[in-house]
């Protein structure tokens, strides 16, 4: 099996300056995923499957920091301008990773799978799980990660609407078990169908044909502000210390300090 593994990340950010790039629990953030590549590598890759692994970024600083790290190879494709915008969807990006890595290494893909930089509280259990869902339904274009909602819109979700807050879906369900579940997809982990990135329109991508997996509901936070970058040192704290699978990732990101 050949699997691609991408990361990519923007120079720029409006919410946290340079958070690609920036230090994570004094470490930087983006050697979490690459030692959660590494481990998952060590754990489940045998003789036969082949690995790559590219950074897709425009930001040189990224650069600099992913190549620190000898003992996951990693190649790196500087991005074009016209995918170095904000409102560029993510799956584009994802698309030209694919496209560039087959003539990289000249050979056919039978995954990618895309870690967010920003989402490093994921575990090789939780890459495995993605991987292994998107294996057995061949036919779902991508595999995603969730967590359950905390908030749901036919129970405790509000809009505003013509002067007044309403529920955001009607219902007469007077508890949340009574509504149906929902889920929040916490950006962390994504294994694509390579066919359905290159035939698949990239702005309604997440809109059909695509599964989940679940994972444990506190260890992501979209890093939006300084504050959630905040927060999210202080959970990642707490399950470094309490959780042994978080654990393996924080200290495979240890050993690559020189």
């Amino acid at each position: 099996m050949n699997i691609l593994f991408t990361l990519c990340g923007r120079a720029g950010s409006k919410g946290v300056k340079g958070k690609n790039a920036r230090d994570f629990c004094e470490l930087p953030l983006v050697w979490y995923s690459l030692a959660a590549i590494q481990l998952y590598k060590e754990k489940y890759i045998s003789a036969e499957d082949n690995v790559q692994v590219v950074l897709n970024t425009d930001s040189q600083a990224l650069v600099s920091l992913v190549q620190k790290v000898t003992e996951l190879p990693v190649s790196i494709l500087l991005r074009d301008e016209s995918l170095a915008g904000d409102k560029v969807a993510k799956v584009a990006v994802i698309y030209d990773c694919l496209t560039r890595a087959t003539k990289l290494f000249q050979m056919d893909f039978d995954l990618v799978v895309d870690l967010d930089i920003t989402s490093p509280l994921r575990t090789v259990q939780d890459i495995k799980n993605a991987i292994d869902r998107k294996l057995s339904r061949p036919k779902v274009d991508v595999v995603y990660s969730v967590t359950l909602s905390r908030r749901n819109p036919y129970f405790n979700m509000v809009k505003e609407e013509n002067g007044f807050f309403c529920k955001a879906i009607s219902s007469s369900f007077t508890t949340r078990q009574e509504a149906p579940i929902f889920y929040d997809m916490n950006a962390s982990i994504y294994a694509y169908s390579p066919n359905a990135l290159r035939t698949k329109p990239h702005n309604t991508f997440f809109n059909s044909h695509c599964d989940a997996i679940t994972m444990f509901d506190t260890g992501i936070l979209d890093i939006d502000s300084e504050e959630d970058y905040e927060l999210m040192q202080v959970i990642a704290k707490y399950l470094y210390d309490n959780k042994t699978e978080y654990k393996q990732i924080y200290q495979k990101t240890q050993s690559w300090i020189k």
